[in-house]
């Protein structure tokens, strides 16, 4: 769900994930990480002189850069679609999308038994609600209604519906109303809890609710995770529907030739993911949803993890592709005109894929409606659904919405006690953890040459050029209490668009270039903030004190500090859908992992210390920073010793714990495949490593 929704479910979800932090009052720390936080500020006491403004000179340098890679991205895949000039093109162009778009959400489990139940029947005025229990995995619940119109003696067309980020799931009103609608108008619709909502809460609280909210607050907690072991929480979201239709398509009363998926916002997101993973649907209609990457990326629009799929944008596919690969049955988009989803999009994606459905003699079968309304599957656009899906199977869909009367959510429940964990389902966690477990079992441990490759492999770097880079020195900004007489800042260009600020401290403010002279450098890698952590963090006083005969420099890489993100909305850094979050999700689907990116800085910011002529580099970082700093250390033979403090014990244990707390900045998709953190670790042993007060799983956010 992006951060400013502005209808029914989903505003009111956004409403319970709202507090204080987003506007800019701290929040306290838990676990150790605030403990510690809380005994050096009650051991500090009043603070003798008034605290300075951070420093953040380059706060729109990760925006600038996302969007001119999204723009490059787009460019390559509007050459190849003008590309297309006859049928047989078009065709090859759906088939292939159909095998990009598999490749990115990854192989699908066997299927095992549904074991479906029917748990309570609603018989109303022309129709007959069923509520059901299935297993889409083995022991792994979902809930549904499935909304059956009196029809005797013939088949009726099926339809999948998948809910948004409502906190009820199938109950809520919007989602019961296309539902009923859809029966009352001839045609089964089996709606479906998505996990995280309904009646399918993974973090479960002694009041049968969610102890982290429900809904979207859930669906990051447990789907970025997932990246660790190589799984995408959108995958999951599309195998339930999936192994719903598998239970749709055995009901006598449906005609197995006319079936439909539909769903707005989040469903909108699930409709779309499933016109390119599920062949058997003959007609699809995502609401508020479908625009294209750009769009969203040059909006600044964060979304769940479920709506960002690994590689997609490496591997040339936008929204649009999706649709394509059900080309050429019936595809209707439903925008609305006061969305935060942009509707330029949404008529971009149209118009090629109109192209397309033109090349192979169906134009006709992709359409567009824009509702008048803000976010939500509001009236207009159900009853466009209706007429679409209508036309689509040959069943007798009004214009109007007929009357209905919504059920209440007890009514809807398909659990004794509204809860799948309370009839023994697994949850998605216990999944992931079986998979870490399974695979720190089979991953055979790494060092040296096969330790780095696989490292450059994970984080998708290239090797690094033979000159150093260029960097620009930056003017003073006045006294900062550095424990030093003088100081410089150098933006190191790391790469087009990226720059590293590195502050050297020195008793002389020398600003004409990196001065020479000395033959060691003590590099420091910053957790938050170089600026502050300069005055304040410990571990620089105690490497100024033991290194005196060294230059001592600390860095911020990307997104850090000096180039902390103002984006996605005022103060959003550290939301569950803040700036930090927006650019790990695109660097996710760009392949170009935003842990990656920072380790780069550093063995770019290396590269320029060897051409001031320090031939012996001390690494040194602090939690975030300690990560980019070990695995450079890895990379770089001009790191003579290491320092962490800190440091993340291992994404094994991001993996298996239901309540990490570190950002998805730092969980590169599947990296518990190739290697974990004690391989490096125990590899920069020969650089006398020193470790002090590592982090576990709950630690690390933002302390």
């Amino acid at each position: 769900m992006p951060m400013n929704p502005a209808s029914s479910p989903d505003r009111r979800q956004f409403l319970q994930n709202f507090s204080l932090a987003s506007l800019g009052v701290a929040l306290p720390l838990t676990g150790p990480a605030g403990a510690r936080a809380q005994g050096a500020a009650a051991s500090a006491g009043v603070a003798s002189a008034a605290p300075l403004p951070a420093l953040n000179r380059f706060p729109r340098m990760l925006q600038d850069w996302l969007v001119t890679e999204v723009r490059a991205a787009e460019a390559r895949g509007h050459e190849r679609r003008a590309a297309l000039k006859t049928r047989e093109d078009a065709e090859a162009y759906v088939k292939e999308a159909r095998r990009r778009i598999r490749e990115c959400f990854g192989p699908m489990p066997e299927k095992a038994p549904l074991n479906a139940k029917v748990t309570r029947v609603l018989q109303r005025d022309g129709l007959r609600i069923e509520n059901i229990v299935l297993e889409s995995r083995p022991g792994y619940l979902v809930t549904g209604n499935l909304y059956l119109p009196e029809a005797p003696g013939r088949k009726v067309p099926g339809v999948i519906g998948v809910c948004g980020h409502s906190l009820n799931g199938k109950a809520e009103t919007a989602y019961q109303s296309f539902a009923q609608g859809l029966a009352r108008q001839g045609m089964a619709c089996f709606l479906v809890d998505p996990v995280g909502q309904g009646e399918r809460f993974q973090y479960l609280n002694e009041k049968l609710g969610s102890r982290l909210g429900g809904g979207t607050s859930e669906h990051n907690q447990m789907g970025n995770p997932q990246s660790l072991v190589g799984e995408f929480l959108g995958a999951w979201f599309a195998w339930d529907a999936i192994r719903a239709l598998d239970y749709l398509v055995t009901r006598p009363e449906i005609d197995v030739n006319h079936l439909g998926v539909t769903g707005n916002s989040g469903g909108g997101t699930q409709t779309t993911w499933l016109c390119g993973l599920e062949p058997r649907f003959t007609m699809a209609a995502p609401s508020c949803f479908v625009t294209t990457f750009r769009r969203d990326a040059e909006n600044e629009l964060p979304q769940d993890c479920e709506q960002c799929p690994p590689h997609v944008l490496a591997h040339g596919l936008d929204h649009g592709d999706f649709l394509a690969a059900m080309a050429p049955k019936p595809v209707i988009i439903m925008a609305q005109e006061k969305d935060y989803f942009d509707a330029r999009g949404s008529a971009e994606t149209h118009a090629w894929l109109k192209r397309l459905y033109t090349l192979l003699g169906s134009p006709e079968n992709i359409q567009l409606h824009v509702g008048p309304d803000p976010h939500g599957y509001t009236l207009a656009n159900r009853e466009a659904m209706y007429r679409f899906f209508g036309r689509a199977s040959g069943a007798a869909a009004h214009a109007a919405e007929p009357t209905m009367q919504m059920e209440a959510e007890d009514a809807l429940r398909c659990t004794p006690e509204g809860q799948v964990a309370r009839m023994g389902s697994r949850t998605l966690m216990s999944f992931t953890r079986e998979k870490a477990e399974s695979l720190a079992r089979t991953r055979r441990p790494l060092e040296g040459a096969a330790l780095a490759s696989a490292v450059r492999e994970v984080l998708r770097l290239p090797e690094v050029p033979v000159d150093a880079p260029d960097y620009r020195i930056l003017r003073s900004v006045g006294g900062r209490r550095y424990p030093a007489k003088g100081y410089c800042t150098y933006a190191v260009e790391t790469q087009p668009g990226i720059h590293a600020l590195v502050t050297r401290l020195s008793d002389e403010s020398l600003t004409s270039r990196l001065p020479r002279g000395l033959k060691r450098a003590v590099l420091y890698v910053s957790h938050r903030s170089a600026d502050a952590e300069l005055r304040d963090e410990p571990l620089v006083k105690e490497l100024l004190a033991a290194e005196t005969d060294a230059a001592f420099f600390a860095c911020d890489v990307r997104g850090i500090g000096e180039s902390q993100p103002d984006t996605c909305g005022a103060n959003q850094f550290l939301r569950p859908y803040g700036s930090h979050y927006f650019y790990a999700a695109y660097g996710h689907m760009l392949d170009q992992p935003l842990l990656g990116g920072r380790t780069w800085d550093v063995l770019r910011v290396i590269q320029v210390l060897k051409q001031a002529g320090h031939e012996e580099i001390h690494l040194a970082g602090r939690g975030w920073g300690a990560l980019p700093a070990a695995l450079a250390s890895v990379l770089s033979g001009d790191v003579a010793r290491v320092t962490l403090k800190n440091a993340l014990v291992s994404f094994h244990e991001l993996a298996v714990h239901e309540d990490c707390q570190w950002p998805y900045a730092v969980m590169p998709f599947g990296v518990l495949a190739k290697f974990d953190l004690p391989d490096v670790y125990r590899e920069l042993g020969a650089k006398r490593l020193r470790s002090v007060d590592p982090w576990a799983a709950a630690d690390g956010y933002g302390a």
